[in-house]
């Protein structure tokens, strides 16, 4: 009998420890997660790469002029992009065309979203926005 109530001690005394580790394990994730999220919160469009900087000018005045303009340049000056700079260009574009064509934002917003990973310094914009056009 007393082996018995000794191993279901044992047994006791692992399974708490096994449920402290999960506990500990979650912390440790949500830590890691919001660090990241923070550290990507501080990143500014202009300094991700990806935009070739003869296209700064032009992208401003564009973005100034509306929707429509920035769509244009958008079009004109696509195969010149890439990501990460492209992914944010993307989500301000869904942003602008929200009120104008809210289906045309939303398939912009899934493409974005289909081809982002999670390590990228736009994911957390896209996170933020993900409600808007989903």
């Amino acid at each position: 009998m007393t082996k018995l109530i000794a191993a279901l001690m044992v047994l006791g005394v692992v399974f708490v420890g096994y449920l402290v580790f999960q506990q500990w394990d979650k912390a440790r994730t949500e830590h890691d997660n919001q660090r990241r999220i923070e550290a990507a919160a501080n990143v500014s469009p202009e300094s991700l790469p990806g935009m070739p900087s003869q296209l700064d000018q032009s992208f401003r005045a564009a973005k100034e002029n509306g929707p429509a303009a920035y769509r244009a340049w958008f079009n004109t000056y696509e195969r010149q992009l890439a990501d990460p700079r492209k992914a944010w260009i993307e989500l301000e574009l869904c942003v602008a065309l929200a009120r104008e064509n809210p289906a045309e934002a939303k398939r912009i917003f899934a493409g974005v979203k289909g081809r982002l990973p999670p390590a990228s310094p736009v994911w957390p914009k896209m996170k933020e926005l993900e409600k808007t056009f989903e």
